[in-house]
């Protein structure tokens, strides 16, 4: 165990020196990049909630691996919430860019390989950043993926399905309740709103699916359950890590995941 370092909040506490010593003899040094967002979560969770959920999983991550953690982008894609107040966006242009350069500037120092860990559903373009990347030869990964998603919803019990828990729902606020209790507000239960025929969302934004924001089931929602999400995201990164760590870097499908 690497152990999780010094944090303040949700940024790294390292020295240029632990960067250092924690890449000394490793295979590839790996840093990791929490994206967030800053959007409504409905009425009881904060606009970072998406940015407090990727720092929570890339804290996970960092206590078993030794892993360059990085500070997260804190803004991004979110503009199907434009309508309602606090929510701030950036272009998808831009954020391809800002993820490429820490990505160049990380090889530039030596640490040659980056995971993007996303917490917000609508940075589509992540996906795009990491292809292109890949195919310039380039050690690259989005976590996590829609399976460590559901694998994680299984082992902690949560009841909702991943296409109804899709917004201020179980799985978000058990994370807070779990890692950021002191930012819940009360209302989560009572707050339970389902939407799944969603297809015209990109199109019309949330606002024409709830009023409130929530789309899940927030009711359900528990510290325990939050616990185990995380647990459970850090070991299915546990592939990715040896995946990108390969000396020969070839990706092999069985040994991701074996």
């Amino acid at each position: 165990m690497s152990g999780t370092r010094g944090m303040y909040g949700v940024l790294p506490a390292d020295t240029t020196q632990d960067v250092r010593a924690r890449g000394a003899g490793v295979p590839a040094q790996v840093a990791v990049l929490p994206v967030g967002s800053f959007e409504q979560h409905g009425p009881f969770l904060p606009l970072a909630t998406d940015t407090l959920v990727a720092c929570a999983v890339a804290r996970e991550i960092a206590a078993v691996h030794p892993v360059h953690l990085l500070p997260p982008v804190t803004v991004s894609c979110s503009h199907e919430h434009a309508g309602w107040p606090g929510t701030v966006s950036i272009s998808s242009v831009t954020l391809h860019a800002v993820v490429r350069d820490i990505a160049e500037s990380l090889r530039r120092g030596g640490v040659d390989t980056l995971v993007v860990v996303n917490g917000h559903g609508g940075n589509y373009v992540l996906g795009n950043v990491v292809q292109e990347a890949s195919a310039r030869g380039e050690r690259m990964a989005l976590f996590p993926a829609a399976e460590d998603w559901e694998e994680a919803r299984e082992r902690a019990g949560v009841e909702t399905s991943l296409l109804s828990d899709m917004h201020a729902g179980e799985i978000e606020t058990s994370i807070l309740l779990h890692a950021h209790p002191e930012f819940v507000r009360p209302g989560h239960e009572s707050a339970d709103f389902i939407a799944d025929d969603r297809r015209h969302l990109l199109t019309v934004g949330m606002s024409a699916y709830t009023e409130s924001g929530v789309i899940g089931r927030p009711s359900l929602g528990s510290a325990e359950k939050g616990k185990e999400l995380l647990a459970s995201l850090a070991d299915s990164f546990s592939a990715v890590f040896t995946l990108l760590t390969a000396s020969d870097g070839a990706a092999d499908a069985g040994a991701v995941r074996g």
